[in-house]
This record gives C-alpha cells, sequence and structure tokens, in this order.
C-alpha cells in the first residue's frame, strides 16, 4: 500500500493492469511463467525475463513472447544482488532491451544491452558461472582436504606467492559461506550449464564436477547445521564438517 503497488489475482489481471511485464521466478518455473502471460499480452506490452535460464530457454521464451506482439527482454543480472540491490549490473538483450535500458537507468540501474539477438546475455552469465561457482568449489575441496592435515595456512602462503594480490584466507571465508548458503541452487544451476555445454558439443567435465562438490554441501547437511547462514570463516566450515561426520552434529544457532 505505501508503494501505491496494485496486487492482482490473475495473469489477465496483471496484462490489463501494466504495460512493462517482470519475469522474476525460480529458474525451473520461467518458461510456464511466460506460457501463463502470453495469452494476454499485446503489441503495447514489453515482458522482460530476469531469471537464470540457459540461452536456449530464453530464446524459446523470446519466441513464444514475440509472437504476441509485444517485446522481449532478457534480463542477465552479473554479481549477486546484495550489497547492489537494484544497482546490481545487468546485461539486457532482445528488441525491448534499448527501452528497458532507457526506462530504467534513471532510476539508478546499471545497464548494458548486448544487442537485439536473445542468448547472449544469458550466455554471458551462464558461462561466466563456470569460473565463479568452480573456483567456489575449487576452494571449498582445497581447504576441505589440507585441513585434515593442518595444512591450509601453509596452502593460502604459497597460493599467495603464485598469485600475489588475493587474500586467500579471505577468498576462503567468502566462496566457502556462498557454497553452504547456496549448494543446492548452485548445483541445480550448474547441471543446466552441463546440459548447455552437451547441447553446444563440449563434454562439460568441469561443470559436472562442480555440481557435484555444490551438492556435498546440501546432501552433508552444512547450511541446516548453520541455520541457513554462511559459516564466520572457513575455520567454522571445517569444524561443522567435522561434527557431522562424527554424529556431534550442533547447530550454531544452539550454541551458547
Amino acid at each position: 500500500a505505501e508503494t501505491g503497488t496494485r496486487l492482482v489475482e490473475s495473469n489477465a489481471e496483471l496484462a490489463a493492469a501494466a504495460g512493462w511485464i517482470w519475469s522474476a521466478v525460480t529458474s525451473d518455473q520461467a518458461a510456464a511463467a511466460a506460457a501463463q502471460n502470453a495469452p494476454y499480452l499485446t503489441p503495447d506490452h514489453l515482458y522482460a525475463d530476469f531469471n537464470s535460464v540457459s540461452p536456449a530457454v530464453k530464446q524459446a521464451i523470446a519466441r513464444q513472447i514475440g509472437a504476441t506482439g509485444a517485446r522481449f527482454v532478457e534480463v542477465a543480472m552479473m554479481q549477486p544482488v546484495p550489497p547492489y540491490g537494484h544497482r546490481v549490473p545487468i546485461l539486457a538483450g532482445g528488441d525491448g532491451a534499448e527501452a528497458f535500458r532507457e526506462r530504467m537507468t534513471p532510476f539508478g540501474m546499471r545497464i548494458e544491452t548486448t544487442g537485439r539477438e536473445v542468448g547472449r546475455a544469458a550466455a554471458t552469465k551462464m558461462f561466466r558461472s563456470i569460473m565463479i561457482k568452480g573456483l567456489e568449489a575449487l576452494i571449498t575441496e582445497c581447504v576441505l582436504a589440507a585441513g585434515r592435515y593442518g595444512a591450509e595456512q601453509g596452502v593460502f602462503t604459497s597460493l599467495a606467492e603464485t598469485y600475489p594480490g588475493i587474500d586467500w584466507p579471505a577468498l576462503a571465508d567468502y566462496m566457502i559461506g556462498r557454497v553452504v548458503e547456496h549448494g543446492e541452487r548452485r548445483a541445480r544451476e550448474m547441471e543446466e550449464v552441463a546440459q548447455t555445454l552437451e547441447s553446444i558439443g563440449i563434454e562439460p567435465m568441469m561443470a559436472s564436477a562442480t555440481a557435484r562438490r555444490q551438492e556435498w554441501s546440501a546432501q552433508v547437511g552444512l547450511k541446516d547445521y548453520f541455520g541457513g547462514e554462511p559459516p564466520k570463516n572457513y575455520l567454522e566450515f571445517l569444524q561443522a564438517v567435522a561434527a557431522l561426520e562424527s554424529g556431534a552434529i550442533v547447530g550454531v544457532k544452539s550454541r551458547a
């Protein structure tokens, strides 16, 4: 009420009430959301899909929306929304991308267009995730193994010699926290990356391995152990793994 937002009960009401429709659902519901809205769209509408899906899915949605005469925008958010909020860097493609950029930039949104072709923005985000989520999995596995021998500090010192300028303990704290907090979702995303790679003739060796390590975090119960929050640091992560493996399961939320 404070923002003047009107809640509606159906897709038909939504299309009648708004000229611009933004789809921000779970990735497995992106196509269904487009299908539910398409019958009510007209050439006066702009449909922006914010969902993290493959280039092929974005293209399929674009064809469905385009058949109605409405303009389409594929939106790829290139960083985690916190702490950026609405200023998160965005790539936008499609026949409505330029209008989207012009309309939303004055509100502080940071939008770079990739042209009228649909799929490039999604591909940029998806294949970037091979690196980002892969690094998370690598650091998690590295720390997990080194921790068994108390060797993690030695590993970090050696890495700093090879790659100066990176605070490796801090990076481990952050990336392991992301795996603990979002491992299950990231595993599903990396499985979709693997499927996309296969569809373009590339064997998904690293993407599949990344999905397995991210899934491991969910399977051992780390998210529940930490009450849905990330561990404070990689040492707390190692302690949690040891507790879970030994059966001494005491979540941090219940500690004195």
